[in-house]
């Protein structure tokens, strides 16, 4: 009955992780002018595109990962804020736009369990590389790059922090970043991947105050549509409230 317990709190998690990454919460701040739910479904040859190039992203519109390490699910929301929110107009040029989170769930217990019964996890730092494809075998390019302390740059102006960093325990912490710009890059640029990494310490056991280390890393494919045209931002304030 404990496996069977397990298996269907695991599901649950895979349901409710977006709602609770997105949704505004005492874990997450996002705003409804940043909030992905107007995403434009991309058109078919946007699809096509992801496709090829095996963007769920593209596809989507939005991407969610589940890590799990030592029972503990790590989970990586990224999507298009809706300074450019269609993914299928996403060209080399201009600037492109998004948003990611993340937060961890202790899987041994329940998503309703006391919060004194779950491990902590806290996140120190967090860096996210950048490369291209291009048709051409050209020079790689990085538009975007981050190597920062998660609790000076998530957007919560006072993340529940310690010595090991910020908490990302669901339900009581989540970092999240807004409006990240990806620059433009070479006309013949088709595919930038997105490398996350993140450094947090876990709690051994709930309660322990004892603490280890590891990294929690992913990589994001976004597929990159030929234009000479640059994308086209939407006319809202960047990083507003």
């Amino acid at each position: 009955m404990r496996h069977a317990s397990r298996r269907s709190g695991r599901t649950a998690l895979v349901t409710v992780a977006l709602a609770a990454s997105l949704a505004l919460s005492s874990c997450s701040l996002l705003e409804k002018d940043d909030a992905p739910s107007g995403t434009p479904a991309p058109s078919p040859s946007a699809s096509a595109a992801a496709e090829v190039y095996n963007s769920q992203f593209t596809r989507d519109g939005t991407f969610q990962s589940h890590i799990d390490r030592s029972q503990l699910d790590f989970v990586y929301t990224i999507y298009p804020t809706k300074s450019t929110p269609r993914t299928n107009e996403w060209y080399p040029l201009g600037n492109k736009y998004f948003t990611f989170t993340l937060q961890a769930y202790d899987l041994k217990q329940g998503l309703r369990a006391p919060f004194a019964t779950k491990r902590k996890v806290y996140l120190d730092t967090i860096e996210v590389t950048s490369t291209t494809m291009t048709v051409d075998g050209g020079k790689t390019q990085h538009p975007y790059t981050l190597d920062a302390v998660a609790k000076d740059v998530t957007f919560d102006p006072e993340p529940l922090s310690t010595k090991y960093g910020m908490l990302i325990t669901s339900p009581k912490g989540s970092l999240e970043l807004r409006n990240q710009k990806i620059k433009p890059t070479s006309l013949d640029t088709r595919g930038i991947d997105l490398t996350f990494v993140a450094t947090v310490w876990a709690e051994t056991f709930a309660g322990s105050g004892k603490f280890y280390s590891m990294k929690i890393k992913q990589s994001v494919p976004i597929a990159i549509f030929e234009s000479d045209k640059p994308t086209v931002a939407a006319k809202i304030p960047i990083n507003s409230n």
